[in-house]
């Protein structure tokens, strides 16, 4: 039974390589078949699309892109996010810890995906955009496409639930909600080792101008 089950993984392997040998043979075949000016015709459009990109990064730098910065408002909030397709807004609260924790990660997710507009906003300053979007725990990401909050990261929960969850584990979870130009597998998060989770468990009640938000944090709140 062993020695069958062999020859069938043999075979199917075999067939695989095969099949990936021909493709490859197809594209050599096509490449010799090319004249001087198809060739020329190619290296012209590979130019023209590398125009472009640079462009377009150039555009989204002239926006605020490639860096993690602080909106002042809840009216600089929404002409950052009215001028931008993709933003990550961070709400925050400067006595929690984990918010700073979030900083670290965003400001090194900002310098990678300059297609994305990466921003924080002190939800002391912001009473009536938190209301509106029902951000009750801090820290909260807020993922905007087209001006419309399509998702949120609450906590740490969507990042194995540790304060030391890598930059790897936020990127992925961005890309799922399709907020980044993510090129990793999105059906599998990077492995994160699980460490004491239940010590974050703790939730303290904080009064922000009248109104009540929870805090994902187990240090740092007054």
């Amino acid at each position: 039974m062993a020695n069958q089950s062999m020859d069938i993984i043999a075979k199917v392997l075999e067939q695989s390589a095969k099949l990936v040998e021909e493709k490859v043979d197809a594209q050599l075949s096509k490449l010799n078949e090319m004249d001087e000016d198809d060739l020329e015709r190619l290296k012209e459009r590979r130019l023209e699309a590398l125009k472009k990109a640079q462009k377009q990064k150039q555009e989204w730098l002239s926006k605020g892109h490639g860096e993690y910065r602080e909106v002042p408002s809840e009216k600089d909030f929404f002409s950052e996010v009215k001028e931008s397709k993709n933003v990550v807004c961070h709400f925050y609260r400067n006595s929690t810890f984990r918010c700073k924790i979030l900083d670290k990660h965003l400001a090194i997710l900002a310098k990678k995906h300059v297609e994305t507009k990466f921003i924080k906003l002190n939800v002391e300053k912001a009473p009536f955009l938190t209301e509106r979007l029902r951000i009750k725990v801090i820290p909260t990401l807020a993922l905007l496409l087209d001006g419309k909050a399509k998702d949120y990261v609450v906590g740490f929960t969507d990042l194995g639930n540790t304060d030391e969850f890598p930059t790897e584990m936020l990127e992925w979870r961005l890309g799922c909600a399709d907020v980044i130009n993510y090129s990793g597998n999105l059906m599998e998060p990077p492995t994160v080792t699980q460490r004491s989770a239940t010590k974050f468990t703790k939730v303290e009640k904080k009064t922000i101008r009248g109104r009540g938000y929870d805090s994902d944090s187990d240090s740092g709140d007054d």
